[in-house]
This record gives C-alpha cells, sequence and structure tokens, in this order.
C-alpha cells in the first residue's frame, strides 16, 4: 500500500498538468456525490478570469486523460469552472497573494474566543495567516488550523471602483470623439 496514489490525488496530478499546459491556474479540485454517482469538481483560473474556452479545453483534456487511464470506478460526472468572486482559499500561499482584500474564515478551534471570522487578510507569517477581523480586530491564525476560508466581494471597494471607471470614461470620452 505504501506506492499506492489515490484516486484524488491522481485526478489532483493530471488537472495541475493539464492546467498549467493551457496557461492556467489550478485552484482547487473536489470530489463530490456518493460512490453511484461521483463528481469530480475543478477550479481554474488566471489573471483576468477564466474564459467558457479555457472551461472547455480543460474539460475535454482532462475528460481524455481520465477516460484513458481509466481509474476513477463506474461513471462520473466532470464539472470546470472558474473559483468565481468568492474564490475559497485552499493554500497558503493565496492567503500571500490576497493579502488586503475581504475574506470570512472559519477556524476548527476557537482563536481569540470565536471559530468564524470575517474581515481583511492582513497577511502571512511563516505559517500563520494575520487577520483583521471587524469584531475582535488582528488574529493570528496557524494555516492547519483553518478549517475553510473564502475572498468576499468588498462592496464598498466595487462601488468606489466603479465610480473611477466611470469618471475615467467620461472624462476621456469627450477627447475621442471625432
Amino acid at each position: 500500500m505504501g506506492g499506492e496514489v489515490s484516486v484524488e490525488s491522481r485526478v489532483r496530478e493530471i488537472t495541475r498538468r493539464v492546467a498549467e499546459e493551457h496557461g492556467l491556474e489550478l485552484v482547487h479540485v473536489e470530489f463530490a456525490g456518493g460512490p453511484r454517482s461521483p463528481v469530480v469538481r475543478i477550479f481554474i483560473d488566471k489573471p483576468g478570469g477564466v474564459t467558457h474556452a479555457d472551461c472547455s479545453g480543460v474539460s475535454t483534456h482532462v475528460g481524455t486523460v481520465l477516460d484513458v487511464e481509466d481509474f476513477i470506478p463506474g461513471t462520473y460526472t466532470l464539472e470546470v469552472s472558474s473559483p468565481g468572486l468568492e474564490r475559497g482559499l485552499y493554500v497558503l500561499g493565496d492567503y500571500e497573494r490576497f493579502a488586503g482584500k475581504m475574506a470570512k474564515m472559519k477556524t476548527r478551534g476557537a482563536v481569540a474566543g470565536q471559530r468564524n471570522f470575517r474581515g481583511r487578510i492582513a497577511g502571512v507569517e511563516g505559517e500563520d495567516v494575520l487577520f483583521d477581523d471587524k469584531t475582535s480586530g488582528r488574529v493570528r491564525v496557524h494555516f492547519s488550523e483553518i478549517a475553510k476560508a473564502n475572498l468576499e466581494i468588498d462592496v464598498e471597494e466595487e462601488f468606489r471602483l466603479a465610480e473611477e471607471r466611470e469618471r475615467a470614461a467620461k472624462s476621456g470620452g469627450g477627447a475621442n470623439d471625432n
């Protein structure tokens, strides 16, 4: 059993390679459903977001490899999509990359008397995530203690950016009207 590789790890490795070949980031692979109707969900991303063509290309390529290697017992459903605006945070590097962004986080055990946090990712120190919680202020959470976390849309920031884009379009729009 020492040399055996799980179905999940094989799928993750195949998917990682395919995503990289397509110039994409593999965000996450999850397995859902039961043994009678398993679902393999793949989340991919790239700067500027993924397109339908990106998802379709990865789905076709991964699906072909999985069908040829035939190591998933029975039939399964393969889903490939963007992680969405409120993407999950799965590896320590996600917290570094999205430092300064709004997020919510749930811990395995209580930290500073709570398990659910909502606020801004402050950064990473070693294996610890620094998080500015709206209720309790700055908390330090060891990465292994995070049960689940994802980005949250910062509505105020989105409105501010939309207003900036609108002002820029109005000021630049008149100069190009010929």
